[in-house]
């Protein structure tokens, strides 16, 4: 019998109050600050759908839509939305809310793969997942799609990484 598991069960939250630190010269969070909340999320949705410990395969797209503000709450939702042998797509929606007036706003979505590691050190196989709401259907159908994009990316960023190599630039040429 083949393990599964709802989407549901790996639903994971986090919301932080945006201050002043957290901030660049436009009185926005610093893009780096929300990635960080981001791979937290992720992570935690990805353990608990794997229920061991996991490792951030790739971050597949962060798209920022709106500024987040000073003052503002920012609001992480993640869950697991596909699966394939050892690897995991989690998707993180980024809400932010303005507390004075209570205005929210989705600002950003993002993609991150994780793989399970199993006691040995290595990749483990987790559960496959089951949608079951319209949003959750909606993204486990296009997901194939974007693993097969994620696999092409990876082709490249291995061609790019071996044509760069690790030569410094005040190195000689062999």
């Amino acid at each position: 019998m083949v393990e599964q598991r709802f989407i549901r069960e790996s639903r994971t939250f986090k919301a932080s109050h945006v201050l002043p630190p957290d901030t660049n010269n436009h009185n926005t969070l610093f893009g780096g600050k929300l990635m960080a909340h981001i791979d937290d999320v992720a992570a935690l949705a990805a353990m608990k759908h794997a229920r061991g410990p996991v490792v951030t395969a790739s971050t597949d797209s962060v798209d920022f839509l709106q500024p987040i503000k000073v003052d503002y709450e920012v609001s992480l939702e993640a869950f697991v939305t596909w699966t394939h042998n050892t690897s995991m797509e989690v998707f993180v929606k980024i809400v932010a809310e303005e507390l004075n007036t209570g205005t929210r706003a989705v600002c950003a979505t993002s993609f991150l793969t994780f793989v399970a590691i199993g006691p040995n050190g290595r990749p483990t196989n987790v559960p496959k997942v089951v949608p079951e709401t319209n949003e959750e259907l909606f993204l486990h159908q296009s997901a194939a799609e974007r693993a097969e994009a994620r696999q092409q990316r990876r082709i490249r960023s291995k061609q790019l990484a071996d044509l760069l190599g690790t030569r410094r630039p005040w190195e000689p040429i062999d």
